[in-house]
């Protein structure tokens, strides 16, 4: 098999030749860019940039030198932008290497040594602290409650970082001819290559009134404000499928997923009861998914972090076919429940070993044994693509990484990555 058979037969529940593997195809399945500039270092590769490409969660694009050698399967549609040296310009990372944000991106130090970025009208909304690895949002455009109507959730989404600051290709979205750049730039990447392909488009519902009220107030909305929210969510659910049907009409022929988002679950359980996601989202999270399948061939994919267990049957039921990250750290996220429970229904891309307490704090024996057992349990009769829970973080040692990778290469009968 190919890298895209593969993963296409693992979600269609046919064990392929190989247990299929991701690194970077997603803002949600990547690597840090200190973690990355590390392992460069660590590979005698430091010829090649740290090019940051989602530079909320500080995330490096990896370069096809390293997906190659650990034998990745899948890429982002959003690697064919930002592909030329003008496209981007030196920073530095927090720990002081050297690396390349995109050309548009330029926050500013203030005398305490933050990074603050602000958005077009020069207006603060993201503040990365003194040492810290990643941009926090600092404006909840209707943290103090509703507007009136649903006029301004346009200018209010802007002022959103990940609306703000998004990653490729949707950096480039404004541009008048995106649509046509984008199903150009797809078509070269398939014919150049024989990997998986993913879109993400976002589309979240829960998360997007977490970023324009602020956690805190959504969480209660629900129950308080009702009215509000179906107001809010129907006039995102506006956006989003126009959104979504031109990247339909663009690469709907072409992706082989389109990637959702919308984080549901916090480590104890899912942010709501099951009968407020029935209410509110799964209609909608349905509706979407419908779309997706009658305007294209791209199977869908939902990432959500946290323990998302009890919502699991209600997602499959809205016709998603791929979970990530896959938190197995969380309240009933272990992975032979989930396995036992629902692998013949979804796929599982993630869980191949915890991201925090293994893949950080470990040495290479543990991480072996652990990358083993996730395998063992997950891949039988396919539904699963590896790869770690969430983006490789900042405290990864490279050396770890290594072992990771050599591991999953030792399970599918590959010869290590040599030093």
């Amino acid at each position: 098999m190919n890298s895209r058979e593969r993963v296409l037969s693992a979600v269609a529940h046919k064990e392929p030749d190989k247990v299929p593997v991701d690194l970077g195809s997603t803002p949600s399945s990547g690597i840090s860019a200190i973690a990355y500039s590390n392992l460069l270092k660590y590979l005698n590769m430091e010829h090649l940039p740290v090019q940051v490409y989602d530079v909320v969660q500080q995330l490096a694009q990896p370069h096809d030198e390293i997906l190659e050698l650990f034998g990745i399967d899948v890429l982002d549609v959003g690697r064919t932008f930002n592909v030329k040296p003008e496209h981007w310009h030196p920073t530095e990372l927090s720990n002081g290497d050297k690396a390349f944000y995109p050309a548009w991106f330029n926050p500013v130090k203030n005398d305490n040594a933050d990074w603050i970025a602000s958005d077009k009208t020069g207006q603060p909304i993201a503040k990365m602290p003194a040492g810290a690895t990643f941009f926090d949002q600092t404006i909840f455009p209707w943290a103090n409650g509703y507007p009136e109507n649903m006029n301004g959730l346009d200018d209010a989404m802007s002022k959103v970082i990940w609306s703000a600051f998004a990653s490729s290709p949707w950096d480039h979205a404004s541009k008048p001819d995106f649509w046509e750049q984008l199903r150009k730039k797809a078509l070269k990447l398939k014919e150049n290559s024989d990997k998986a392909m993913i879109i993400g488009v976002g589309c979240n519902l829960f998360e997007w009134g977490t970023f324009v009220r602020r956690m805190d107030n959504f969480l209660m909305d629900p129950y308080l404000d009702p009215a509000n929210v179906e107001k809010l969510l129907d006039a995102l659910m506006e956006r989003h499928l126009s959104t979504l049907a031109k990247v339909c009409e663009a690469v709907g022929d072409i992706a082989d997923f389109v990637k959702f988002g919308d984080d549901l679950g916090a480590m104890n359980g899912p942010f709501m009861d099951p009968e407020t996601y029935r209410q509110f989202f799964k209609p909608r999270h349905k509706q979407l998914c419908d779309f997706a399948k009658q305007n294209s061939k791209m199977h869908t994919y939902l990432h959500s972090c946290g323990s998302i267990y009890k919502l699991i049957p209600d997602l499959i039921e809205a016709g998603f076919e791929v979970l990530n990250p896959v938190q197995t750290q969380c309240t009933d996220m272990e992975p032979e429940k989930l396995k036992n429970e629902f692998g013949s229904e979804v796929t599982f891309w993630g869980g191949g070993i915890e991201t925090v307490g293994t893949l950080n704090r470990a040495n290479p024996d543990k991480i072996r044994t652990e990358v083993l057992n996730r395998l063992e349990i997950l891949s039988k009769g396919g539904g699963f693509v590896f790869n770690t829970v969430h983006n490789i973080l900042p405290d990864v040692p490279p050396q770890n990484i290594v072992a990771m990778f050599n591991a999953v290469k030792e399970f599918n009968g590959e010869q290590p990555v040599k030093l």
